[in-house]
């Protein structure tokens, strides 16, 4: 029997402007191709928890070009798709689907749409794939695969897999991800990331993440490692020790976490010593009116926007670069954020910037506003579901104000000189606080 893990990687634009724009910006082509380039650790976890008896094999999906599908081998696949890529995840399910081998769909967008998956393959996993692995393994082998697969949230990281990093070909990736927490405790009404999969925040035990960083640097001298949390330091306690067990590894790493971490100068401290060089924060909005409202639990990131200017400069003085993340087309946005957020770059030298469009996707609270206020422009569009691309009524600008703005803003923002004027300022403040 043979199992092949297919991921879906890749990031797709829709707008032609904006793709042809991309293609002559280093740093916009920087970021996508960083994006683009992980691996998916989801598949490479339910990999680990695969019956030895069973042949196993990781792909990107770019790779199975080069092969015709009865040529693979193939019994059964596993295809996890982002949403954007899910039309591509659908054509390539049918394919294999033509030929006898069946398919196995999860990850956020089955979670969020199954009876959609449902119409593509053999079985859908909805939620985290690896309470309900074993059982969809064993029900196949007896011919007895249901339809859908559904976990609850009673799944523990202490139970959390080596994933199977020895099925890589490390000279096609530039980062490799270890998890060291799943979910979120703020509830943005935009995101669509682990919140998804599981309601609760829940912790990697300190030893088991070592032992990753350990099996990665097994097999890749000098690696350079990718958080897939998506708040590594909500649970300050727990992170002190991490860090501090991350220090003698002697590894370079990125991380996504919240602004609040620049009120911690003892996390910061940590993070530079264990080798952490960059961290992405959701500032989502140059101004307050984008800010009210998003975090539905209580308006957390409302409240943090006063901090923003120094939170930045805070971070970055331990040496640590900040890649600041804007969304825009938020409901408080008008024409004029777009220069309010090159003027926030500038003013705090954001070492990094990553713009995206708000987009709705399927299972969020924005979806559902956005659909019952009959505001979705092209609902079920999964193509356009980008972070590029609009797909919603905005209010406060007009559909052309929006596009033409952003990709205004994505031309200054990733200017190769305005890129170098705030990483040299950077820089000089180093200097000044060292």
């Amino acid at each position: 029997m043979r199992i092949g893990f297919i991921a879906m990687s890749g990031v797709r634009v829709q707008d032609p402007e904006l793709l042809a724009l991309g293609l002559t910006l280093p740093g916009f082509v920087e970021r996508s191709e960083v994006i683009a380039s992980l691996p998916s650790l989801g598949l490479l976890t339910l990999a680990a928890l695969t019956p030895d008896d069973i042949e196993i094999s990781y792909h990107e999906v770019d790779d199975l070009k080069r092969d015709r599908v009865p040529d693979l081998g193939f019994d059964l696949v596993a295809i996890s798709t982002m949403t954007a890529q899910a039309f591509d995840a659908y054509t390539l399910a049918d394919e294999f689907r033509a030929y006898g081998i069946a398919v196995v769909m999860g990850g956020l967008h089955a979670t969020c749409v199954p009876d959609e998956c449902m119409q593509h393959a053999d079985a859908v996993v909805v939620g985290e794939g690896e309470p309900v692995w074993a059982r969809l393994i064993e029900d196949f082998r007896n011919g007895q695969l249901q339809s859908k697969y559904e976990s609850d949230d009673s799944y523990s990281l202490d139970d959390a897999p080596m994933p199977r990093f020895d099925l890589l070909d490390i000279d096609k990736y530039n980062r490799l991800t270890v998890q060291t927490t799943r979910g979120c405790p703020h509830k943005c009404d935009f995101c669509a990331s682990s919140i998804m999969l599981t309601p609760s925040y829940k912790v990697k035990p300190t030893h088991k993440v070592i032992e990753e960083i350990r099996a990665i640097k097994s097999i890749w001298d000098d690696p350079f490692i990718e958080l897939a949390d998506d708040n590594s330091f909500a649970s300050r306690g727990r992170a002190y020790e991490l860090l501090e067990a991350m220090i003698p590894e002697r590894v370079r790493w990125f991380t996504e976490c919240d602004v609040s971490i620049a009120r911690d100068p003892k996390l910061l401290s940590l993070m530079a010593r264990a080798g952490c060089r960059q961290v992405l924060i959701g500032l989502e909005s140059p101004n307050e009116t984008g800010l009210d409202g998003i975090e539905t639990n209580n308006n957390w990131k409302l409240a943090q926007y006063p901090k923003y200017e120094e939170a930045v400069r805070t971070i970055q003085s331990h040496g640590i670069t900040v890649i600041g993340c804007f969304v825009l087309g938020l409901d408080g946005h008008t024409p004029a954020t777009f220069g309010a957020v090159y003027d926030f770059a500038e003013r705090t030298n954001l070492y990094d910037v990553q713009v995206t469009l708000q987009t709705p996707f399927p299972g969020t609270p924005l979806y559902h506003r956005l659909e019952d206020s009959g505001r979705l422009t092209h609902a079920g569009q999964w193509d356009r579901c980008t972070l590029f691309d609009l797909n919603y009524e905005p209010i406060g600008m007009t559909r052309d104000e929006l596009e033409s703005g952003f990709r205004d803003l994505v031309s200054r923002i990733y200017d190769p000189k305005f890129i170098k004027r705030r990483q040299l300022g950077f820089l000089k403040q180093l200097r000044s606080v060292g």
